[in-house]
């Protein structure tokens, strides 16, 4: 079974729009937002840590399992058309079977 995990760089809304599409789409069994355990250069001591420029959009990971190749193929061209749509950047981290 095909897990995607991708990572989206857009507002609580933009996440929540993806995980609607993923759970609209036939045959996914399971999409979930996970923790993303990747460090996002957050460092305290920079001269420019709060500035207005460091609020930008939060990092979201989301988990989805497809039933197989061709329906994770689905996955990934609709997520990628929302993620146009939504003008936020996604990226695939793997695929497993």
């Amino acid at each position: 079974m095909p897990t995607l995990r991708l990572r989206l760089t857009g507002s609580e809304d933009d996440a929540r729009a993806m995980i609607n599409l993923m759970q609209s789409l036939e045959g996914i069994e399971h999409v979930e937002e996970v923790a993303d355990l990747m460090p996002h250069m957050d460092d305290d001591d920079s001269s420019s840590a709060g500035l207005p420029d460091d609020q930008g959009p939060g990092h979201h990971a989301l988990e989805i399992l497809a039933p197989n190749a061709t329906t994770a193929r689905r996955v990934r061209e609709a997520a990628e058309a929302l993620a146009f749509d939504l003008d936020v950047v996604i990226e695939f981290e793997e695929e497993e079977e």
